[in-house]
């Protein structure tokens, strides 16, 4: 009997890497995505079947789907989308473009590979989506409007996308993490630079004081911040349980968060977000 096989995006560091090792180890055939052909090749050396895959490029989501399918006799067991980046700055300060590059990412792609592996998995009638959302897609904090707005985004998709795919065999799924140990903010800063122009900003000095130190300076850990593996351990039973959830808490400040949204009034929750 053939592995069961699964795409993972995101595969050069952080959440992504850890979750390829991890379904490997379990017996999955795993097929782990980067946007760098660099990363690939780092993975591939590593002994992993990796295509590249650019969200925000279509025909690399073509071709990237097109190998795996070609490899596995065209079918595909679980597709994890994983893959994004962050762009921090004060909303009134992100210029719309900026927004629709992110977007373009951390959106329009995996809804593009989405709907791509879909008739695959009608195909075979069974398969698993399973999308790596954020706390930042529950609540959200200053400085994180265009990321969160992404992930504000994919969980109303991916709702939706779910209760439509109910009886198909279809399972869909949502994995929120809080902190969690990865290269995001590191990665964010060429968002920023590019995108953000601080300096003319009327809140120049909320950036010298809060966001700049945030995002050059290293503090160690956030509070409460779990490894990757922790992300692993929800992947896997979103996979592999009979009944999956629809959705997966990680981390302590995504329950918390959970449950200050079902219980608080806007401006009292308001009051208790803005002091990030």
């Amino acid at each position: 009997m053939s592995a069961r096989s699964i795409l993972i995006t995101g595969c050069s560091s952080g959440i992504g890497e850890a979750c390829a090792h991890g379904m490997r180890a379990r017996g999955w055939r795993v097929f782990a995505s980067c946007r760098k052909q660099a990363d690939c090749d780092r993975l591939i050396a590593a002994g992993f079947e990796a295509p590249r895959l650019d969200y925000a490029d279509e025909d690399s989501i073509r071709a990237a789907l097109d190998e795996v399918l070609a490899a596995t006799g065209g079918t595909l067991d679980a597709l994890f989308n994983n893959g994004a980046f962050a762009l921090p700055g004060a909303v009134e300060d992100l210029p719309t473009e900026g927004l629709r590059s992110i977007f373009e990412t951390n959106f329009f792609g995996w809804h593009s590979l989405t709907r791509a592996v879909i008739p695959v998995m009608r195909t075979q009638g069974r398969g698993r989506i399973v999308q790596c959302s954020s706390v930042l897609g529950m609540v959200t904090i200053p400085w994180r409007g265009a990321y969160s707005a992404t992930k504000f985004a994919l969980e109303g998709l991916t709702d939706s996308l779910r209760l439509e795919m109910h009886g198909t065999g279809l399972h869909i799924c949502l994995i929120e993490p809080g902190p969690v140990t990865s290269k995001i903010r590191v990665n964010s800063i060429p968002h920023f630079e590019r995108w953000i122009d601080w300096e003319a900003s009327p809140r120049a000095a909320q950036y010298r004081g809060s966001l700049l130190k945030r995002l050059y300076e290293s503090s160690g850990p956030d509070r409460f911040e779990l490894g990757p593996e922790a992300v692993l351990k929800r992947l896997t039973h979103a996979c592999e349980a009979t009944r999956p959830r629809a959705r997966y808490y990680v981390t302590t400040p995504t329950y918390l968060a959970g449950m200050l949204r079902r219980l608080l009034p806007t401006a009292l929750l308001d009051r208790v977000m803005g002091a990030g």
